[in-house]
């Protein structure tokens, strides 16, 4: 894998045993994240984290309006995230201006659920994993869900209903199958049929609990 020398300066590893769930959009993180928990694994969720840090009434929430104005918040107060992503979407100044506010949120909600974690070890799926290393180089291992493009462009337009360009660019705006493959310390190929998936992840699954037993073992 390769991991910044200076990830020690983000933050320290927690004594937890924690993987890091991550994929490009509609590779399928959300079908392997359901193989996890029906053998009892936690897996948080880097969206839910998201959107809790951007709730009303939210210091985030605040800041996104002081930042980008009034006119981003639905009839309810609450953040218009259609109108948000058509803010930020193809600019990059107004998109790193965001990511200021969310993700500082989103990775202190995270680490909070690993520490309090209770189980053999935790997942967290962290779509923007690339994007945001080395801040969740604390991270013990790195599991990337890895699917043909063609397949994941297929399943965009069906899932989100939207023409092949949009899911093109959507594509296209995230960082590259090989950036990914160089943070992966395994790999799913999801590609394959749900019975195949499933396998796949019942042996990662005894792995990282030999895995998460050894780190405790240590600690």
């Amino acid at each position: 894998m390769t991991r910044s020398a200076t990830s020690n300066q983000h933050m320290h590893a927690p004594p937890h045993w924690v993987a890091a769930l991550t994929g490009g959009v509609a590779a399928g993180k959300s079908a392997v994240a359901e193989c996890f928990e029906r053998l009892g694994v936690a897996v948080y969720d880097a969206d839910v984290a998201a959107r809790d840090a951007v709730a009303p009434g939210s210091e985030g929430l605040r800041a996104i309006v002081i930042a980008f104005g009034a006119d981003v918040l639905d009839a309810n107060g609450a953040l218009d995230r259609r109108a948000m992503r058509e803010r930020v979407f193809e600019n990059d100044a107004a998109r790193q201006q965001l990511e200021a506010i969310v993700h500082p949120a989103v990775r202190t909600w995270l680490r909070d659920r690993v520490d309090a974690d209770q189980g053999p070890y935790c997942l967290l799926a962290i779509p923007l994993l690339a994007e945001t290393w080395p801040q969740y180089a604390w991270v013990d291992r790195v599991l990337l869900v890895d699917t043909p493009d063609e397949t994941r462009l297929q399943r965009l337009m069906r899932r989100d209903d939207i023409t092949p360009e949009l899911a093109r660019s959507m594509l296209a705006s995230q960082t590259t199958r090989e950036r990914r493959l160089e943070l992966a310390d395994d790999v799913v190929d999801n590609a394959g049929t749900p019975a195949e998936l499933d396998d796949q992840v019942r042996a990662l699954h005894e792995r990282y609990l030999r895995l998460a037993a050894e780190k405790g073992e240590k600690s």
